[in-house]
């Protein structure tokens, strides 16, 4: 099976499992200035809501119609490959040139396993793949877990949050933001998506991001001309399913 074909039957990409309300109401909440929907970006301009939508046609792949408001939704698996190519030589040249590179995700049910492979083929290739020991922690008020510490914490080279024995889902901006302040220098590069992404793209650090048709900013941010490159994808398919995806990343690393 194709690469192509394997995204369309996985649902990687084509017809995929986020709702077109969600894509609808995410738009909304990030133009009404909810900042988990922002990912630690800054806009350089007056967005309207059909920008944004306009933005998510071209960049993501969303059905075009303004009129389709409830039932599926999509993402362009023409876009994917592109992006995911220009993902593809960015990591050779960094493999090339030995750099620095650091790797985090918000989303460790689904990408993380991308990133791992990434991370361990940089490696193998001379990268420095940093992991610095950065000491951030943030109160995580819950009616199950009131008080309980978010922390920093790697996993073969990628960062994630963590609380306790968990990996967590987040869209935060504030531990990338963390891990940069301690840095001497900025990275090379940053592969990651989420919040994660968008501190590094905000910071003017190269970034290669990822994102669903549900979360706008990377690609508003893109469109803005920020140093990010964002590969649109369902980011919460079963793991194992991105394999094929990250074989085709890693070609030439």
């Amino acid at each position: 099976m194709s690469l192509r074909q394997h995204l369309l039957v996985s649902r990687i990409a084509g017809d995929v499992a986020t709702s077109r309300q969600d894509n609808l109401r995410n738009i909304r909440r990030m133009l009404s200035d909810a900042p988990e929907y922002w990912f630690g970006l800054h806009r350089t301009r007056d967005w309207s809501y059909e920008d944004v939508f306009d933005v998510m046609v071209r960049r993501c792949g969303i059905d075009p119609d303004p009129g389709h408001v409830e039932g599926g939704d999509t993402i362009s698996v023409d876009l994917l490959l592109a992006q995911l190519d220009r993902h593809r030589d960015r990591l050779a040249l960094a493999a090339q040139r030995r750099e620095r590179v650091l790797l985090a995700t918000g989303h460790p049910t689904g990408l993380l396993v991308v990133h791992l492979q990434v991370a361990a083929a940089l490696r193998r290739a001379g990268c420095d793949v940093l992991t610095p020991d950065v000491p951030w922690t943030l109160p995580w008020d819950t009616d199950w877990g009131r008080g309980r510490p978010r922390h920093l914490r790697w996993i073969n080279g990628v960062a994630v949050l963590a609380s306790g024995g968990e990996l967590l889902h987040t869209h935060l901006p504030e531990p990338m933001s963390a891990l940069l302040a301690h840095l001497d220098s900025p990275p090379d590069l940053v592969v990651a998506d989420h919040g994660w992404a968008g501190a590094a793209a905000e910071a003017g650090i190269e970034t290669l991001g990822y994102a669903d048709c549900n979360d706008p900013a990377l690609f508003v941010a893109e469109e803005e001309g920020k140093p990010i490159v964002t590969v649109p994808l369902d980011d919460n398919v079963p793991p194992h399913l991105y394999d094929p995806l990250t074989e085709h990343l890693l070609t030439s690393v």
